[in-house]
């Protein structure tokens, strides 16, 4: 009985096997090209994906291509208009000077004010005892020179005053906008609270942004009145955020750091040139402090420089050659930082 279901499994097993042995040789081409459908299926997928992955890419790279360009579209714009501007900016005419100097005087009056010195310099050089000669050149310096080297002298002291305060007004305007301000609020909290000159250069810009101007176009327009470099950085780093986007309070922060830099190597620059500024000093005030004291010890020695026509002309041409001397010397101290 054993050995009869032994057979009979064993048959069972064999035909089994036979069967599946039948099966796998008719379906092996199926099994075969669903394994292929199933590998290319996968290779589709990864196609795809990184497809995908190498658009996105390119997405980015087109993105920043085309930011890029508009930065640079932007600079451009900005370039041409500061070339327009630079002549104005650094060869003013005398109303524009006058109104950068902060001074509120209309031009007939400066006029009327620089003929009135004139005249009165002449009349004290006349009656202290001038030659004739003399007095023409103190028409032309009272009239010419002094008013305009006084406007010169104002406008260099506003715009010194500006530099040190700016620096605190941008910090001031990059943690309100960071607090959640808009921008125009920072600048009227600045045109309301910030000391001189500072306070009327952002007031202007106030008034401009009530008569229907931009901040950005305003805020270029304060070099016109602020004759200086730190000025035409504020107009030209909002004018890029406007037109390209990002971090206003982070651009406004760089902004300040640099200027804090700049106005660091100015200091140290004039510091090392001390040195040079006192010796020239002491050479240009050389031949002064020599001359007096020979017209101390021995008056009659250094007289004929001053009655007679040889001496007014070797004085003539001595002061021509010292003058030359002063500004050669003034050139190499200064440095633009």
């Amino acid at each position: 009985m054993f050995g009869i279901d032994g057979t009979v499994l064993a048959f069972v097993v064999l035909a089994g096997f036979s069967a599946g042995a039948v099966a796998y040789a008719f379906l092996f081409n199926q099994i075969t090209n669903e394994k292929q459908v199933g590998k290319r299926l996968e290779t589709i997928k990864t196609a795809e994906t990184d497809r995908s992955v190498v658009k996105a890419s390119r997405d980015r790279v087109a993105e920043a291509a085309k930011r890029r360009k508009s930065v640079q579209d932007s600079l451009k714009d900005l370039e041409q208009k500061q070339k327009s501007k630079d002549l104005v900016v650094k060869k003013p005419p005398l109303k524009a000077q006058i109104r950068q100097a902060g001074m509120k005087v209309s031009l007939e009056r400066f006029y009327i004010y620089s003929a009135v010195c004139g005249v009165a310099l002449t009349a004290v050089a006349y009656f202290a005892g001038a030659p004739l000669l003399v007095l023409p050149g103190a028409l032309l310096a009272g009239a010419l020179g002094l008013p305009r080297w006084f406007v010169s002298f104002c406008r260099a002291r506003r715009v010194k005053q500006f530099l040190n305060e700016f620096p605190n007004a941008l910090d001031i305007i990059v943690r309100a906008v960071k607090s959640g301000l808009p921008l125009n609020d920072a600048i009227r909290l600045i045109a309301n609270e910030s000391p001189e000159p500072v306070k009327t250069e952002f007031r202007r810009i106030v008034d401009s942004q009530q008569m229907g101007l931009s901040i950005p176009d305003a805020s270029l327009r304060m070099a016109e009145t602020m004759p200086c470099t730190e000025a035409s950085f504020f107009g030209i780093v909002i004018q890029i955020q406007s037109q390209a986007g990002g971090n206003l309070s982070e651009a406004l922060g760089n902004l300040s750091r640099v200027l804090r830099d700049r106005k660091k190597m100015k200091a140290k620059v004039q510091a090392l040139s001390m040195e040079a500024k006192a010796s020239a000093v002491i050479i240009g005030a050389l031949p002064f402090i020599v001359a007096f004291l020979v017209y101390l010890t021995s008056p009659n020695y250094i007289m004929p420089l001053f009655t007679t026509s040889t001496g007014n002309l070797i004085l003539g041409c001595s002061g021509v050659w010292m003058s030359i001397g002063i500004l050669v010397m003034r050139k190499m101290m200064n440095f633009d930082v």
